[in-house]
């Protein structure tokens, strides 16, 4: 029986076919059984002037352009967890600085069945990374190639004004990861129509959406006998005025990383910061910029 990979081989594999787009895992011509996932959060808006469909697409498309660019792509509901031949972008591979030099704080601590107690990590770090590896619709780096076919573990919610639209996710890491898989969690929702604007948006109503994603994870966990080492959580939210439609999106595609935004070999990501990442890809960024 095949074994897992180790993480630099699995990484060597997770290359896809082009030079300036990541593509989804699975399509033809990718480097091996290696792939990566980004985290993305976003919301949109449009006006109500034509009908419910067209608006509903509209405010999607919004979501999927807006922060990391994740546009004109095809997307394959999957479910929600990193495998052993996967790595998450920004954590294993060009990890965030902040990871790395303590600098992000635990926002809260919770308990496992075992009585170990878990730290609890705002997902920004993450977030940040995607949109680092992406670009965003202004001003693209490796996106995915458009018109492709990606699995994702997503969700989202899509509603009419007044009201708050949001989108919510969570990255528990395994503690055996040579065992057991990492779980995403994605939520999203609308605020009750018989709330104000205020109340909606209140920090009460932010931290119990957190509260509620660690809880379930911890009972995933418990109920797969799964140990979690350490949880990053995080939301968006958006008001949809009257006359509006809002969209919050939840979304982490699993991809091949594009040729050009890896070293030679691609293991090297193991030991990069997402800022040495950033200095590694950036003469290539610019060269491509000044040939545009």
């Amino acid at each position: 029986m095949p074994r897992p990979l180790a993480p630099p081989r699995a990484i060597d594999v997770a290359i896809g076919p082009y030079d300036d787009y990541c593509s989804g895992y699975g399509n033809p011509d990718s480097s091996g059984v290696g792939y990566v996932s980004v985290l993305k959060l976003s919301t949109g808006t449009v006006a109500q002037n034509t009908d419910a469909n067209l608006e509903e697409i509209v405010s999607y498309n919004r979501a999927e352009k807006s922060d990391a660019y994740l546009g004109q792509i095809n997307t394959i509901t999957a479910s929600s967890f990193s495998w052993l031949n996967g790595a998450v972008w920004g954590y294993d591979v060009a990890r965030h600085d902040g990871l790395i030099n303590g600098s992000i704080k635990p926002l809260m601590k919770r308990q496992r069945r075992d009585g170990t107690w878990i730290p609890v990590y705002p997902v920004t770090p993450l977030l940040e990374a995607g949109e680092a590896l992406f670009g965003t619709s202004g001003s693209q780096r490796f996106p995915l190639m458009p018109g492709s076919h990606v699995i994702c573990a997503t969700r989202d919610i899509v509603a009419s004004g007044p009201t708050t639209v949001w989108s919510a996710i969570a990255l528990a890491i395994a503690e055996g990861r040579a065992q057991s898989s990492s779980l995403f969690v994605e939520d999203v929702g609308q605020g009750a129509v018989d709330e104000s604007r205020e109340e909606q948006e209140s920090l009460l109503h932010q931290f119990h959406r957190l509260d509620n994603i660690v809880d379930s994870i911890i009972l995933c966990g418990d109920d797969q006998n799964v140990r979690f080492k350490e949880i990053f959580v995080g939301f968006k939210s958006e008001w949809v005025p009257k006359g509006h439609v809002g969209c919050a999106l939840t979304c982490v595609p699993y991809l091949v990383l594009a040729k050009n935004a890896v070293p030679s070999p691609a293991s090297d990501l193991l030991d990069m910061s997402l800022s040495d990442w950033e200095s590694f890809v950036g003469p290539w960024l610019l060269k491509r910029g000044s040939d545009r």
